[in-house]
C-alpha cells in the first residue's frame, strides 16, 4: 500500500499500539496526546521513590498476538525477583531470560490474589466454597445462601439489569453481600439501574457453577479452560505497567513516528464521509492536519463535541451527550505496617496479606478498593522490606464532592478509612500522594442505550477508527484496547470498508483472557 499520513488520537495502550503497528507497515503517523503521561490509565506514577499503578493492570491476554507484543518490549524474567528469592519461591521462569535484580527491562511472574473484605473478613474473590468462606459467612449465612443460589437457578430473572445479572449467577443473598455494594461504589448507580452489558462483558462465564467446574477440575486433574477471574499468575512490567508503554512510546520514535504531549485535539472536520482535517492546540497556538485516516482513542462524546461541518442527527447527538464516563482517585499511603495479617497458606514477606487487590464491601465507608504495589512488584517500593505502599481506590463523578476535595483532605479521609475497618493505623502513615483520573471508567447508562446508532454514524466516516476503552466507550481490559488496534489496522491495510470487525472485540461469550490450564 502507498504510504499514508495518520493521525493518532492518545497516547494509552490502543493508541500506543496502532501507532506500532502503522509505523511497521510503512506508514507516517504522529500521536497527538491531551496529557504530560503516557499510558492512559494504564500509566505508573512515581512519587518519593515509590510508584502507583492508576488502576492495577494484570498482563494476561488469550490473544498471542497482545502476548508475543508484550514479550517483544519486554522479555520474561529467567531468574527470581527481590522477594521470590526471600521467600524461595517457586516459579516456572523463562529459560533464557533477564535478571531482575540486574536489569529494568523485564517481565516479572506474580502471584494473582484478590480478595474481598467485607465486615473485618476476608472472603475470595470470586467467591470460592472453600471452608474459610463458609467459617467467615457462618452457619445461618451460608445455609441462606445457599438455598438463594438454588432458587435462583430454578427461577431466573430476565437479564434487564446488572442486579439480575448477578442474582441469576450467585442469587440475591451472595449479591447483596458481595456485589451490590461495590458496583454502587463503583458506578453510583444502583445495580438494578445499569446494563446487563456490563456484567455479560466483564464476568462472562463466572458463576457459582463455574466455581464449582473449577474445583472438580482442580480435584481431577482434567485440564480444560479457566475462568478469567480463577487465573493464578500473570506477568507484570518490574516498574510498574507504565513502564512497559514508556518502552511503547519510544520505539514509536525509533521506528519514526512522532509523539507530540500536551497537545488537545480541538476539532476534527468532516466533508461528506470523511475527516479531512484535524485541529490540535501545541504550545498554546492552534496547528492543523490534515491527515489520511484517524485512529481515535479519545471519549466518545469528546469526539462528537469536536465534529465539524456534518450534522448530526439530533437524536444521536443526544444520546452522545449523555454518555457517561466514572472517574477516579486513587490515594497512596506509605505505612510502616498493616493490621491485617496473612491467613492464608503463602508465605509473604514478614508475613503481610498477599494480595494485589483488597475490595472493600463495608458500606459505612466511600473505599472501593486498595492495591498493595508490594504484591504487583517488590521494587514498585523504595523500602519493600520496611514500609507498605498502598493505593486506595475511590470512585467518584469530576466536580462532585469527594472529586473537589483538596489533596489533604482526601489523605485525611483515607487515613481515616483504613483504621475505621481495621487495615492500618493512621498513625503509621509515613508518607501520602493523591491522583486525579478522569474519565477512567465508560459506563453503561443514561446514553449508553444508544449507543449502536452512535457506532453507525461513526462508522460513516471511512478513514476515522474508534480503538480503546475511551474510543469505544466499552470497559475493555488492556489486551482488548490493544486488539481494537490490531483491527483498526487490518481493515486500514485491505483497503478500509466494513468496520463491524473493530466493534467485536470483546464481544463474544468466550473472555479474552481464559487460557487452558498449564498453559
Amino acid at each position: 500500500m502507498e504510504t499514508k499520513q495518520i493521525v493518532v488520537i492518545g497516547a494509552g495502550p490502543a493508541g500506543l499500539t496502532a501507532a506500532i503497528e502503522l509505523l511497521k507497515r510503512g506508514h507516517a503517523v504522529t500521536v497527538l496526546e491531551a496529557t504530560d503521561r503516557i499510558g492512559g490509565i494504564s500509566q505508573t506514577v512515581r512519587y518519593g521513590g515509590n510508584r502507583m499503578d492508576i488502576g492495577g493492570h494484570r498482563f494476561f491476554s488469550k490473544d498471542e498476538r497482545v502476548n508475543r507484543w508484550w514479550a517483544e518490549l519486554m522479555p520474561l524474567q529467567g531468574a527470581p525477583a527481590w522477594d521470590d528469592k526471600l521467600l524461595n519461591a517457586e516459579k516456572a521462569f523463562a529459560p533464557v531470560g533477564p535478571d531482575p535484580e540486574e536489569t529494568d527491562r523485564v517481565m516479572l511472574v506474580r502471584d494473582r490474589v484478590s480478595r474481598i473484605y467485607f465486615q473485618r473478613h476476608f472472603f475470595d474473590y470470586p467467591i470460592s466454597l472453600k471452608w474459610s468462606t463458609l467459617r467467615s459467612m457462618g452457619l445461618i449465612t451460608t445455609l441462606r445462601a445457599g438455598f438463594s443460589y438454588l432458587f435462583s437457578c430454578v427461577r431466573k430473572l430476565p437479564e434487564t439489569s446488572l442486579e439480575n445479572f448477578y442474582i441469576n449467577r450467585f442469587g440475591r443473598v451472595l449479591y447483596s453481600m458481595f456485589f451490590e455494594s461495590y458496583t454502587e461504589k463503583v458506578w453510583g448507580r444502583h445495580p438494578s439501574k445499569i446494563s446487563a452489558d456490563w456484567g455479560a462483558q466483564r464476568v462472562k462465564g463466572l458463576s457459582i457453577r463455574a466455581i464449582l467446574k473449577d474445583i472438580l477440575r482442580r480435584l481431577l486433574g482434567t485440564g480444560g479452560e479457566v475462568e478469567t477471574s480463577l487465573i493464578e499468575r500473570f506477568f507484570y512490567p518490574k516498574l510498574g505497567p507504565g513502564q512497559l508503554w514508556e518502552l511503547a512510546a519510544a520505539e514509536v520514535k525509533t521506528l519514526g513516528g512522532e509523539i507530540k504531549m500536551n497537545c488537545p485535539v480541538t476539532a476534527l472536520e468532516a466533508r461528506d464521509d470523511r475527516i479531512v482535517a484535524l485541529r490540535c492546540e501545541e504550545a498554546g497556538e492552534e496547528r492543523r492536519l490534515t491527515p489520511d485516516a484517524v485512529f481515535s482513542s479519545m471519549p466518545v462524546r469528546e469526539l462528537m463535541d469536536d465534529l465539524s461541518g456534518v450534522e448530526v442527527p439530533k437524536e444521536i447527538k443526544e444520546a452522545a451527550d449523555t454518555l457517561p464516563y466514572r472517574d477516579f482517585i486513587t490515594v497512596g499511603l506509605l505505612v510502616k505496617d498493616l493490621l491485617i495479617r496473612n491467613d492464608t497458606k503463602r508465605r509473604t514477606v514478614k508475613n503481610r496479606v498477599p494480595d494485589c487487590w483488597i475490595y472493600v464491601q463495608d458500606k459505612d465507608v466511600k473505599l472501593g478498593r486498595v492495591q498493595i504495589f508490594n504484591n504487583w512488584s517488590p521494587y514498585m517500593v523504595k523500602d519493600p522490606e520496611n514500609t507498605v505502599w498502598m493505593g486506595l481506590e475511590y470512585f467518584c463523578d469530576e466536580g462532585d464532592e469527594l472529586w473537589s476535595k483538596t489533596d489533604e483532605e482526601l489523605v485525611d479521609l483515607a487515613k481515616g478509612e483504613i483504621e475505621r475497618i481495621g487495615i492500618a493505623r493512621a498513625a503509621d502513615v509515613l508518607d501520602a500522594h493523591a491522583e486525579r483520573i478522569r474519565k477512567a471508567y465508560p459506563a453503561y447508562f443514561d446514553g449508553y442505550a444508544h449507543m449502536d446508532a452512535i457506532v453507525r454514524f461513526l462508522d460513516g466516516f471511512e478513514n476515522l477508527y474508534c480503538i480503546g476503552r475511551n474510543g469505544q466507550h466499552r470497559y475493555n481490559n488492556m489486551d482488548h484496547s490493544m486488539a481494537t488496534a490490531f483491527a483498526a489496522v487490518e481493515i486500514l491495510e485491505r483497503g478500509g470498508g466494513d468496520k463491524t470487525a473493530l466493534w467485536q472485540v470483546n464481544t463474544e461469550q468466550s473472555y479474552h483472557e481464559e487460557k487452558e490450564a498449564g498453559r
